[in-house]
């Protein structure tokens, strides 16, 4: 095969789900009279998705085998100045690899989707909304400028704003939507001003000459500013990833997102929208290196994600609200490696993350419909015996998530964990005992979820809330059952388990080598190894995955992973008096966590009001009295006034135009007479 890639081919990758959504949505929907059923719906959007997987898959061999590269323009759409805006792809390692993760997770969410929801209403309109969300991080990912950039980037923010208010009858479906749309406003706010920066002063939008440009911007100053533009450049991009990739304090919307249907929970928090804002990251690293005060900022922030989301999982007793803390947790993770400069590492966690956490996600949706859609695990247990296949990919997916020795999460875990041990940058100290701190915090609370819900005693029949559905739980779409005793799911929904549970074991150890210490990403990301040598000195320590994971059984991660494990066992099995004994000893604490840190707290009481206050203030203050008030209605009752005087002047009788004449001529003279003296 040549070393370059068809424009065809991967015009097809993200063409092929937006085709079958377009189907769906027309033709397998009331908008379009309902022309096809769920199985013609279903089957055009998975073929569509499994094309672009196919596709993808070529594209990654032909990457890493042949050295294939494409960079160019599909369509040009306009000129404005000098400035070029178009349709392009840019295909190197980075992108191979993540147009592989996305089709994947998504061909799985797509397969598990037809048993989750087999018998809900908007079954045809769901396919139609996730074959989209697909085509929209497809073309994110595949851009070559940042106005394509940033076309996925709303369009993922619109398709997740239905998906996530679904069930639109649902209230708290209604509300989470909202709150994540407005949330991810804030976060885009900045990062379009990121890239106007970027338009102004290099004058492109295209990748390839903004990083050209990348010295010469590095020595630029902020307009009427000390700061380096640079600075505020990758400051501002980083907001943007703040608020896609939900990093503190723009997170707040995520856990509430798991209001929508369990499959787009996991196709959200795997492997794309919240992954948008650490692939942006690496992709522009050579902007970012120029900057260690914006690196910095990139550390504490992902420090802080990392470690304080983790003990909100901690108390958490909705099952998919446990894994979503563990997204927030493992974004920060990345985010942390972002700041160490270690972009590759990033982009390793990154992907097999995307694995183990789909895992996880999917995992839980089984489980939910075993346990007939009860979501609290409190009234669960002992699920193993009637759950096999769920329960073994469920723990290896938790394997995977603690950084098991030989599993995928141990080999990126264990790296960020060394890359920001060895980085110099401010914030680094802070950052490295967080994340240490957070293998023990993730471990602790995956095995509280894995223990609660698979071992023990079996408690579903305590449940209060199991002849109705709790106001946070999922509509029991079509799985009704006359008894409360778990059952495995169909094999449309455990068979997605198990091929996610193959990556979610190897794929660490097959492809560390090539990605973080071969030539995978060599022209996909840039560092300086001069002022950041985190990659150098891991470089020198790594003797291959089998060495490393040998050696991971004597490291400090490895057993605050084994001890979050025994705690939680013997908390939640051996001893389940303790939790409770814990909480009425640490009221406070708990209260703090249980209120999110009164974080919506401060966003309801003090930003949304303060926002109401001011709204109204200036709609009063200042459309009504100011605009209308003064200047329209004052206006045109200034111009009555003065046409009343004037119509009592022109009253038609020639004697009081006389006397006018008369009058002016007396004040005329008496003024040069006085004036002349």
């Amino acid at each position: 095969m040549s070393a370059t890639l068809s424009a065809s081919a991967l015009l097809a990758v993200p063409l092929a789900p937006l085709v079958g959504s377009v189907l769906a949505g027309l033709f397998g929907t009331k908008f379009g009279g309902n022309h096809i059923g769920r199985r013609i719906t279903h089957s055009l959007t998975i073929l569509g998705v499994f094309v672009a997987f196919v596709i993808s898959a070529m594209t990654l061999k032909s990457v890493v085998v042949d050295g294939a590269r494409f960079n160019g323009t599909i369509y040009e759409w306009m000129m404005v100045g000098g400035l070029r805006m178009e349709v392009g792809f840019l295909v190197d390692g980075l992108t191979a690899m993540m147009m592989c993760v996305v089709s994947f997770v998504s061909l799985m969410v797509h397969i598990y989707t037809i048993g989750y929801m087999e018998e809900d209403e908007g079954y045809n309109r769901f396919f139609a909304y996730i074959s989209l969300f697909t085509f929209s991080m497809l073309m994110l990912v595949m851009s070559n400028n940042m106005l394509q950039l940033f076309f996925g980037w709303e369009a993922v923010g619109l398709v997740s704003y239905l998906l996530i208010g679904f069930w639109y009858n649902k209230p708290s479906a209604i509300f989470a939507n909202l709150k994540a749309f407005l949330v991810n406003r804030v976060g885009d706010f900045g990062f379009i001003l990121g890239i106007g920066l970027i338009a102004t002063y290099a004058g492109t939008l295209n990748y390839a000459e903004a990083f050209a440009k990348a010295d010469a911007l590095a020595k630029l100053s902020f307009p009427g500013t000390e700061w380096m533009l640079i600075t505020v450049i990758c400051i501002c991009l980083f907001i943007g990833a703040m608020g896609k990739s939900a990093q503190f304090p723009l997170h707040v919307w995520l856990p509430d997102s798991m209001e929508g249907p369990t499959p787009i929970s996991a196709l959200i928090h795997a492997a794309t929208m919240v992954t948008a804002g650490i692939f942006m990251v690496a992709r522009m690293s050579p902007l970012f290196e120029q900057s260690d005060t914006a690196l910095s900022f990139v550390l504490v922030i992902g420090a802080i994600t990392a470690l304080f989301m983790g003990f909100l999982g901690i108390i958490q007793n909705d099952i998919k609200r446990v894994v979503a803390y563990s997204t927030l947790s493992q974004l920060g993770y990345m985010t942390v490696a972002l700041g160490a400069s270690a972009y590759s590492v990033a982009v390793f966690h990154l992907m097999t993350h995307a694995f183990f956490k789909a895992l996880l996600f999917l995992g839980a949706g089984s489980v939910i419909i075993g346990m007939h859609h009860n979501q609290d695990i409190r009234w669960m247990g002992g699920v193993r015996k009637y759950m096999p296949i769920t329960w073994i990919t469920s723990l290896v997916g938790s394997l995977a998530l603690i950084g098991t020795p030989l599993f995928a999460g141990f080999y990126s875990k264990d790296s960020i964990i060394e890359a920001v041990h060895e980085s110099h940058l401010w914030g680094a100290t802070f950052a490295y005992w967080a994340v240490l701190a957070g293998v023990f915090v993730t471990a602790f609370y995956s095995f509280r979820m894995y223990f609660l819900v698979f071992h023990g005693k079996e408690r579903y029949d305590l449940n209060p809330d199991q002849h109705h559905h709790a106001p946070d739980e999922e509509p029991d779409h079509g799985h009704h059952a006359n008894h409360s005793t778990p059952h495995e799911s169909p094999w449309v929904v455990w068979l997605p388990l198990v091929l996610l549970a193959i990556p979610s074991v190897v794929i660490g150890y097959m492809t560390i080598g090539p990605m973080l210490y071969g030539e995978f990403f060599k022209d996909a990301i840039m560092v300086d190894a001069g002022k950041h040598h985190a990659m150098k000195e891991l470089a020198e320590a790594f003797h291959g995955p089998l060495a490393m994971a040998v050696h991971g059984l004597s490291a400090a991660p490895f057993w605050l992973a084994l001890a979050g494990v025994v705690l939680s066992w013997y908390m939640y099995l051996v001893n389940p008096a303790l939790p409770a004994a814990i909480k009425r000893a640490f009221g406070p604490i708990y209260r703090l966590l249980e209120n999110k840190y009164y974080m919506d707290w401060f966003n309801e009481h003090v930003i949304a009001r303060g926002t109401r206050a001011l709204g109204t203030g200036l709609w009063k203050g200042g459309d009504q009295g100011v605009i209308d008030g003064a200047i329209v209605d004052g206006s045109w009752k200034l111009v009555g006034r003065v046409a009343g005087v004037v119509r009592w002047m022109q009253s038609g009788y020639i004697y009081h135009y006389a006397f006018a004449m008369l009058m002016g001529i007396f004040i005329l003279m008496t003024y040069f007479v006085w004036f002349n003296r």
